[in-house]
Order: structure tokens, then sequence, then C-alpha cells
């Protein structure tokens, strides 16, 4: 049996994960378990023990995304101590290949193999598997990567993307973006301070600072939380009018940065949106005020009129990514 370890590496917590590789080239998850990453001292004995406790040969191959850059098969994680090295791995885990891949960019290895439970289409189009692949992912922050197809299949790259500056294309955008920089006391505001699920809570607080300063609003409770973002979804479901503003202004955002970077990247292979607002937000996505945003680029409107834009559903595709990178390493 050939198996292949996956690992999503973060400074709180870490997932490692055991799939089978069919004959087909499929994969089957045999088990998963999940570490608090400070009871460690390093990664590799983390990776010992998992495999230990399956009682199973080394695996022909592992991916680890970690969470912080990753350069020459070297990584040091943003929020832990840990320096990992891909040599150091392999030669300590017992496994032949090992890859270092940046936790957002690894999804551009699980994209092409998604089934169709696991995404929903936003926008249909015609994608160029000969072209580049673009995913973003709101949730926290906003991250984003490039997909490049190579002959050896493709090819992952990081972006900073979410933290070019945020360009208002309206007065209410203006007025929003000089808020954040005063409350805030930014010297610049970046695009991920709009657009991410913390962003729509600040969308939400901007206009409940303009206009509920006496705290009326229910919502008003809720500005110094973080269960904010997740409230004005809910209120603007209901109906409520300042939180269906806020909303659509920020997916209006969201759509136009969007086709920015599409443009950026010529990503006609696809684009795809995933985080955790993607499947919670998945009707507001469908809706034409995303759809018209990405596809505002003036004469540029018609490199876009192509590119088809998919949600990612599936919450473990960082995991189920990984195991797609480990399947690459040995084909």
């Amino acid at each position: 049996m050939t198996t292949l370890l996956a690992g999503d590496i973060g400074g709180t917590k870490t997932l490692l994960a055991l799939y089978e590789l069919g004959a087909a080239g499929d994969l089957s998850l045999l088990r998963s378990q999940r570490y608090p990453s400070a009871d460690w001292d390093d990664l590799a004995p983390m990776v010992r023990a998992f495999l230990d406790a399956g009682s199973q040969q080394p695996p022909a191959a592992a991916c680890l995304a970690v969470a912080g850059p990753v350069e020459g098969g070297l990584a040091q994680l943003t929020n832990l101590s840990w320096q990992l090295d891909e040599a150091r791995l392999a030669s300590t885990t017992g496994i032949d290949q090992v890859a270092l891949v940046n936790d957002f960019a690894v999804l551009i290895y699980g994209l092409p193999h998604l089934a169709e439970h696991q995404q929903a289409p936003i926008r249909s189009g015609r994608p160029r598997p000969e072209a580049p692949l673009l995913v973003l992912g709101a949730g926290t922050g906003l991250g984003v990567a490039y997909g490049v197809p190579t002959p050896m299949g493709l090819v992952a790259i990081a972006s900073e993307a979410a933290h070019g500056e945020f360009a208002p294309r309206s007065q209410a955008e203006w007025e929003l973006k000089q808020w954040l920089a005063a409350e805030r006391g930014l010297e610049r505001v970046s695009i991920e301070r709009v657009v991410s699920g913390t962003g729509l809570g600040e969308v939400a607080r901007w206009l409940l600072a303009s206009r509920h300063l006496d705290g009326s609003h229910p919502l008003s409770t809720l500005v110094d939380g973080d269960a904010l973002p997740a409230a004005v979804a809910a209120a603007a479901a209901r109906g409520d009018v300042l939180a269906s503003e806020a909303l659509a202004l920020w997916i209006s955002c969201y759509g136009s940065v969007c086709g920015d970077l599409a443009l950026a990247g010529l990503s006609r292979g696809g684009v795809w949106l995933a985080g955790g607002t993607a499947a919670k937000l998945l009707a507001a996505l469908q809706s034409p005020g995303f759809t018209e945003a990405f596809l505002r680029k003036g004469r540029l409107a018609a490199v876009l009129a192509d590119m088809p834009i998919t949600a990612v559903l599936d919450p473990a595709i960082g995991q189920f990514s990984a195991a797609c990178r480990a399947r690459m390493l040995i084909a």
C-alpha cells in the first residue's frame, strides 16, 4: 500500500493526515490527528509519533503546508519558533520526499481535483488548461496565490497582493478608507483591511459610527468584539438595512479586487474563492454585485469575460491540497 502524508502546520495547531494512493491515482483518507503545536519542540518528533501510532511504513512522500514563507526548502513559521528544513525532515522521519509549501499557496494543487460537492459555481466561463489559476481566500485576512501550469504539473506562486493599497472606487469607499486610517492609526490601508472576513466587520463599524453614534442599532453592542462579521451576515439575511448595505459594499470590493488580480495574472485557467467566507457567504458571492464589480474593468473587461469563478466549500481543502501535492512528488 502506497501512502502519503499531508500536514497543515500552524502556530496554534497542526493537523497531520495519512492518505492511501489508489491504483488510479485517487486519494483516500486513512486517518488524521490534530496536535497543539506549542506542545512540541519541533515538527519531526510529532510526525514520527503520528506515523508510529499507525504502525505503518513511512509514507512515499509528504507535503507539509506551513503558516509562513517557504524559500529554498526552508520555512520559519510566523507564530512558532520551529525552523523547518525539507532535507532534515526527510532524514529524521524516514520519508524519502518532503515538500514544504505555504499554507495558502498549497491550495493551488488541490483546486483542479475537487469533487462536485467540494465546490460551487460563482460564474460560468471557459477555463484554459494551459493558463494560470488564481485563488483568493477571505478569512481573518486575505490569502492570494497563483498557479502556473508546467510540463511537470502546476507550480504554486505565493503572493502578498493582499497587502497592496486599497483603491476606493466611489465616495463611500473613499470615506470608508479615511475612517479606517484614522480609526486604526494606519499610514496606509491595505486591501485586506477591507476584503477579508475582518474587513466586513470594519465596513459595518464604519456605517455604525456614521449613522448610529447613539448605539441604537442592534449591531452596536458587537463593535468591540470578533463576532461582528458573522452577525452582519446574519442580519443582512434577515433584511436589516445597514447590514445589507455593509455586505453589498464588501461584496463589491471583493469582486473588484478579484478582477484586478485576475488581470494581473491573466488567470484564464480559472479563479477560485476559498477562505472561511466562501461557503458562509455563497449566496452573496453568487449575486450580481460580485460579478459586476469583477467585470467592471473598462476596455479590459473582455479579458475577464471567459474566466470562470468557483467557490471552494470544503473546510479541509488545505489538507486535501497538501495530499495532492505529495502525490505529485512521486508521479
